[in-house]
């Protein structure tokens, strides 16, 4: 089994290494971390793609001819009609929201990174290349 056909996690069989607790232990603990990380880069993937249907939303409402007609708003399932400014006061909060809730999970994510890499380190100055660490490319 070569290094680049094993998964995340796995060791090769090409030479008997001794795997402590506190071994198992790193890898574990690699492990939730890299899952965690997958799901923050989902989460802030959705939230790209919230951000990109605001800013189209407040596109939209700047080819709004009268200003005096309401608006529809969109709160979960239900539409509400709103003065054009305040519909664009409301997108502005949201979208100041979204951007505070993408800073957040970039600045945990990045937490997971580097503690993702000590371990990688620990992991692979042990056991070099009969552990794989990377991400499988699909």
């Amino acid at each position: 089994m070569s290094a680049q056909t094993m998964q995340k996690g796995t060791f090769s069989s090409d030479s008997d290494v001794h795997v402590t607790r506190e071994d198992q232990s790193k890898i574990n603990k690699f492990a939730r971390l890299n899952a965690k990380l997958q799901d923050l880069q989902d989460e802030i993937k959705d939230k790209e793609n919230l951000m990109k249907n605001l800013d189209d939303a407040s596109d939209e409402l700047l080819m709004v001819d009268d200003e005096e007609e309401p608006v529809p708003f969109m709160v979960a399932d239900v539409f509400f009609h709103t003065p054009l400014e305040e519909t664009k006061a409301k997108l502005e909060t949201l979208k100041d929201e979204l951007t505070r809730q993408m800073e957040e999970l970039n600045s945990k994510g990045s937490r997971f990174k580097e503690e993702m890499a000590l371990l990688k380190r620990d992991l692979y100055a042990k056991f070099g290349d009969n552990i794989n660490l990377e991400p499988d490319e699909d």
